[in-house]
């Protein structure tokens, strides 16, 4: 059995409903293929129950600082570890049980469960029935990478999806891999009372980032008590009565940790080793990302991959903005382009990590005169006031454009208040226009105008 359809879009992620919208308002005959759960990374393992636990573990943080305050808490801090997880799992199911609703009310949509994997480029197979469409959209996401480590496979390990499903709070939490999934739940489950150790190959964490963003990350969790251990060559596992061994070559420290758990945070791989993109003639890089150009169509005329499986960012924003992308030229006739979106992004530890644009390592490389303006959080009047001065702000501009070229702030509203010079940014203006706007009285914001003011030239 044969169905045709005008389209087929192949995961329920970001991207692909908001498209199925898009796609059936215009009168198309659309089929939406989900072999698990609907909403992608962001509602199930990643954005959303991730976020919540934040929001649990910054509680229980200020509670135990509550005497700071003039605040008394005389029983002191317990945690219900799975009500903080029910809570997580609660906000996922809503997010998904919408989204399905959504889906099931569309008109013209056909939803369809099951693996969808190519016959030819313009058939795919779902269960026990051919589906055909003249436009087939790929939004299949990606999943955590597990390496061959030596003695991977002799223990049991967590990946940023199983960790969602403990019951129990870990006694010691060995997380592998220093950067942005790696970094969140180490402090997640430090403040919720694990002991906690940060393993990362690199000499630094969050090595993309700037020597005085890593330096600073590692310090603010090194103060809440997490250990940190960079420079990591052979990090090799073992079973262990009380969990796993973790062997570590380190410059410093104890060649090796016990943990009663592993998690493993080293990066993700995408979804695209079982969709018979062969048979389609779809081609995929060495990471196996499917190769798409600017307008996010691949080498095959008719496919097109959104979100994580294309190698044009790994975010729930740049996601959604691949639909936009491509529902913008194919139903408005428009000419968008992936080369013209400035990506921001954040780490959300506690304070947040905002970023945009160029780092000032790859500023410097760039060849450009530069314009470099840094405050310390300390003369931060909200932070102050809010007893959380931890962190910096850093704006980068180009002397003969006077364009911003990059950003970070890392402190609290950091993730909020980047958005200021991102905006900037999308409307192409010179960092003068924020230098005499006139923020809101005491934010974090209100900083950005006098950043602004005190670029220098380097």
């Amino acid at each position: 059995m044969n169905r045709s359809f005008d389209a087929i879009i192949v995961g329920a992620g970001q991207a692909g409903p908001s498209l199925a919208g898009r796609l059936t308002a215009a009168g198309m005959n659309v089929a939406i293929v989900e072999r698990h759960w609907f909403g992608g990374t962001c509602v199930n393992t990643g954005c959303m129950p991730t976020k919540t636990l934040v929001a649990s573990a910054r509680v229980a943080h200020q509670v135990q600082r509550a005497a700071e305050y003039g605040v008394n808490v005389p029983a002191g801090v317990t945690i219900d570890f799975p009500r903080a997880m029910a809570r997580a799992h609660t906000v996922t199911m809503n997010s998904r049980g919408n989204i399905e609703r959504w889906l099931g009310g569309m008109d013209r949509l056909t939803v369809l469960r099951g693996h969808a994997r190519f016959e030819s480029a313009d058939t795919l197979r779902v269960n026990d029935e051919t589906i055909s469409a003249p436009r087939v959209f790929l939004n299949v996401g990606g999943r955590a990478a597990v390496p061959a480590m030596p003695g991977v496979d002799d223990i049991t390990y967590l990946t940023n999806t199983s960790i969602l499903q403990l019951d129990t709070l870990p006694r010691h939490l060995a997380v592998i891999g220093g950067s942005y999934i790696g970094l969140e739940f180490a402090q997640i489950f430090r403040r919720l009372g694990s002991e906690v150790t940060v393993v990362e190959k690199q000499s630094r964490l969050i090595a993309r980032e700037d020597e005085d963003v890593s330096v600073t990350i590692r310090q603010i969790l090194e103060a809440e008590g997490i250990h940190v251990r960079t420079d990591a060559e052979c990090i090799a596992f073992a079973k262990h009565p009380d969990g796993a061994t973790v062997k570590v070559d380190c410059t410093s420290g104890a060649p090796e940790i016990v943990a009663s758990h592993v998690l493993l945070a080293v990066g993700r791989r995408p979804n695209t080793d079982d969709l018979g993109l062969d048979k389609a003639g779809v081609h995929t890089d060495k990471r196996g990302d499917i190769v798409v150009d600017d307008t996010l169509a691949t080498n095959v005329p008719g496919i097109w991959a959104m979100g994580d499986c294309n190698g044009r960012g790994a975010f729930t924003h740049t996601a959604y903005n691949d639909y936009e992308i491509i529902a913008a030229n194919l139903l408005d006739k428009d000419n968008r382009k992936v080369s013209s979106r400035i990506v921001g992004y954040a780490l959300y530890i506690d304070p947040p990590l905002g970023r945009i644009g160029l780092t000032e390592t790859q500023a410097r490389a760039s060849g450009k005169r530069l314009m470099i303006s840094k405050r310390p959080m300390t003369r931060v009047g909200r932070a102050v006031e809010r007893g959380e001065t931890q962190g910096f702000m850093k704006i980068i501009a180009d002397a003969d454009t006077h364009r911003m070229l990059g950003a970070a702030i890392l402190g609290i509203s950091g993730d909020e208040a980047i958005h200021g010079v991102l905006d900037l940014m999308n409307a192409d203006q010179p960092y003068e226009t924020l230098k005499w706007a006139v923020p809101i009285h005491p934010t974090v914001s209100e900083l950005l105008p006098t950043l602004v003011g005190d670029l220098q030239p380097i």
